[in-house]
């Protein structure tokens, strides 16, 4: 123990004999510890903001809007808009082997909504009872829609945040009424704001029962009560997101009598292979920083290396003077390893401890959309750890090899 402390005081000693050498060598590895930390958070920051961003519409959801068909087989020139039907949502919902959860959406944003107070308009929204099992609709008061409200074609509304605050002004809306093209909803329920100041899309919609919004207001292009706007579901597994989709293509072109193959029938949107695609950017952003912080270690732990051999060099006659009193090769290799380990060491805890009071600042501060708080992820702090273990070795065992190897008579030779 006490040879360990003379070890360490030894080390001391040599750093501040050379302050600005050994303050610019432990810079390096304090930099590269704390950018390897930091530029991995950042990036885990920004991958944990976007999922944030998507967990507020919901978890593994697809939509497959309507495109285009041929007239006639083969030939685009003659391609067609058509619309998926209620009949086709009822045929998924029915044969689909692959789906958990499937809603229809009647959407129309030309709807005057008005109320006792104030007129104002966004989109209208009509949807099956179990479409809040499917998107993410937390509500604020009142309560969501049921299966009487759709099967009696209740005139009934649950609505947006935003639009909450424009129809009734510091008042409350639950168990008042709206009118929408003149016809007059009770509103059952409001829903609680998403996103961060309010920036969501659901804040300025109004929900109601599918089956009261296709009496009232299908869609004008095609002026009855069979035609939606798009499909919401969501597979049962994440793993059968392909699967699903694939069923709900072969349904709907069986029933219009058109290829399921046809690239142009179907706008889909995945959440599922969307965020596969975006945690790869990030996999590779993350190996990107990582390997920046690594390159950057390693040339601190160069710095150490040279700022050790500086060292051997400079204390030669020392080195042959305690070989010549008896001190073994063992002795002079554990003397400049703990050295060159202790100054490593040092930097990387100096370096680490900067980060994590920097992330915890920039956890006080209102974080960007789409970004979340940086975090130490524990993969990066392993991999800075070992890294740090590794560059500590290298800095200390080549340089004390090199001076255990001296021999005392040459060693005293020098001056």
């Amino acid at each position: 123990m006490n040879v360990l402390r003379e070890i360490l005081r030894q080390s001391l000693q040599t750093l501040w004999a050379h302050k600005l050498r050994s303050f610019l060598t432990m810079f390096g590895i304090a930099w590269g510890v704390g950018s390897l930390l930091l530029l991995v958070g950042l990036g885990e920051g920004f991958r944990s903001g976007q999922e944030k961003n998507m967990a507020e519409m919901g978890r593994n959801i697809m939509f497959t809007f309507a495109g285009r068909i041929p007239a006639v087989e083969g030939s685009l020139a003659s391609a067609q808009p058509y619309h998926i039907t209620y009949g086709d949502f009822l045929a998924i919902r029915a044969e689909a082997q692959h789906i958990g959860a499937v809603s229809p959406v009647l959407e129309r944003d030309d709807i005057r909504a008005s109320s006792d107070y104030r007129s104002t308009s966004g989109q209208v929204f009509g949807v099956m009872p179990d479409y809040n099992q499917i998107r993410n609709i937390p509500m604020g008061n009142g309560r969501w829609m049921n299966d009487e409200d759709n099967n009696e074609r209740r005139r009934v509304a649950v609505v947006g945040w935003e639009l909450l605050k424009d129809m009734f002004p510091g008042r409350a809306a639950v168990g008042n009424t709206i009118l929408l093209n003149g016809a007059e909803f009770k509103v059952i329920g409001v829903l609680a704001q998403l996103g961060k100041e309010g920036h969501n899309g659901t804040n300025i919609r109004i929900f109601m029962p599918l089956n009261t919004m296709r009496v009232l207001f299908p869609l004008k292009e095609q002026n009855s009560e069979d035609g939606i706007s798009f499909l919401n579901y969501q597979p049962r597994t994440r793993e059968e997101h392909v699967a699903a989709k694939q069923e709900v293509h072969q349904i709907i072109a069986r029933r219009h009598n058109f290829s399921a193959k046809s690239e142009d029938a179907f706008e889909d949107w995945d959440t599922i292979e969307g965020s596969r695609r975006v945690g790869l950017i990030f996999d590779a952003m993350d190996s990107f920083l990582g390997a920046v912080g690594l390159v950057t270690l390693a040339l601190g732990a160069i710095g150490i290396i040279n700022i050790m051999l500086v060292s051997v060099s400079e204390r030669t006659r020392e080195i042959g003077l305690r070989k010549a009193l008896g001190a073994t090769r063992r002795d002079i290799l554990m003397q400049f390893f703990v050295e060159g380990a202790f100054l490593t060491g040092l930097s990387g805890g100096i370096g680490a401890t900067i980060t994590y009071g920097l992330i915890k600042a920039l956890a006080t501060l209102p974080a960007p959309e789409g970004f979340d708080t940086p975090r130490i992820v524990p993969l990066s702090a392993v991999a800075a750890i070992l890294s740090l273990a590794v560059a500590g070795i290298a800095a200390g065992l080549y340089p004390a090899s090199k001076a255990a190897k001296l021999e005392p008579v040459e060693a005293l030779r020098q001056e």
